[in-house]
Order: structure tokens, then C-alpha cells, then sequence
């Protein structure tokens, strides 16, 4: 059933009609209100997937032989798990709004800065870069979904525009600012979308 949220929520939006998951599912509505008492806690139960899916992606990405690979793979894998899962930001949101101290995703900050330092210490990874810069990377990679399955052929034009630009390499031009700090990072992209002006 889980499955079939994914799709319906990729193709509608995670509000879609839990009627219609049902429909989809060959099951009826009390047997989706069995497993998910409400709305919430199915988006709950996909973001804790996505959580899961995260740690099965971690060892091949960590392990790498390189540094470099390691960026290239957290990259690749992630941004490729993300363009064909479209409904997850607004997942990561709704979560963030139900319970604000839930924040799994915080404990993959060491493995990423590690993975940025081996990178660096290698001299394949610009000196400038930090895990942030890759995480929100992976984000911008991952919007390529939003033109649907139709584009994820030509996605890795994108990747590799990417890699290139994360090279070390002399006459690169110099950040502009500092990066952001990790768990900022982590906060507002559990809160995606525009928010008010304040004036």
C-alpha cells in the first residue's frame, strides 16, 4: 500500500484522496484507515521510508574508494532518489510542521562533512565546498523531477555540470559568502515554500 501512496502522492500531491489510494490498492477504505488512521500518519510512515531508504544508500556511498566517488555517488544517488520521488519535500514539510523536534535526517551531518573532508584532504573536492553546499545540491538535482518521468533520461546533464563545478581545480572563482551551517540547513528544508513578508 505504501507503494501505491508513493505514486498517487507523486502524481497528485500528498493531499490526494485516501479514497482513491484505496481504489488503487484493490482495498477498501476502512482497510487504508486500518493501517493509516489519518493523512498524517501515512505522510509519518513515507517519511520514516525515506529515512530508512537514506541509511541503505549510506554504506555504498561512504565506502567509496575515493573521496571523489563518494561525492559523485551522494550526488548521483540522491539527487536520481529524489527526482523520482517528487512528493517528498512536501512530505519532509508536513512532517516538520506535525512535530517540529522530529529530525532523523540531523544524524547524517557527520557522514556527510566526512565524506566533504576525504574529498578535500584528496584535493579532488574544491577547499570551499561544505556538506551543505552538496546537500542542497542533491535538492536542486532532485526538483528535475517536477518535469516528470519524462525528463529523468536527461537529468544527468545536470549531474555533470555539477561535478565539473565542484572540482578542484586552479582560477575557480571564490564563494561569495560562508555556507550556511548544517542545521539550519536541515530546518529549512523541512520547511520548503514560500512564507509570508514580513514588513
Amino acid at each position: 500500500m505504501l507503494g501505491e501512496a508513493r505514486r498517487l502522492f507523486a502524481e497528485r500531491g500528498i493531499d490526494a484522496p485516501l479514497d482513491e489510494l484505496a481504489a488503487r490498492a484493490g482495498v477498501g477504505a476502512g482497510t487504508v484507515y486500518r493501517h493509516f488512521p489519518n493523512r498524517d500518519a501515512l505522510v509519518r510512515e513515507l517519511y520514516d521510508a525515506a529515512v530508512a531508504e537514506l541509511h541503505d544508500f549510506a554504506p555504498e556511498i561512504l565506502r567509496a574508494e575515493t573521496g571523489w566517488r563518494s561525492v559523485e555517488l551522494y550526488l548521483e544517488r540522491l539527487g536520481a532518489w529524489l527526482a523520482d520521488s517528487p512528493y517528498l519535500p512536501l512530505v519532509m514539510r508536513r512532517v516538520a510542521e506535525l512535530d517540529p523536534s522530529y529530525r532523523p535526517g540531523a544524524e547524517f551531518e557527520a557522514g556527510i562533512n566526512g565524506l566533504v573532508a576525504r574529498a578535500q584532504a584528496e584535493g579532488t573536492l574544491r577547499a570551499d565546498v561544505t556538506a551543505v553546499d552538496l546537500s542542497v545540491l542533491v535538492d536542486m538535482l532532485g526538483s528535475l523531477g517536477q518535469y516528470g518521468h519524462q525528463y529523468l533520461p536527461f537529468w544527468r546533464r545536470q549531474l555533470t555540470i555539477v561535478l565539473d563545478g565542484l572540482r578542484a581545480r586552479p582560477g575557480t572563482t571564490p564563494m561569495p559568502v560562508p555556507g550556511q551551517e548544517f542545521a539550519a540547513f536541515h530546518d529549512m528544508s523541512h520547511a520548503k515554500g514560500p512564507k509570508p513578508v514580513s514588513s
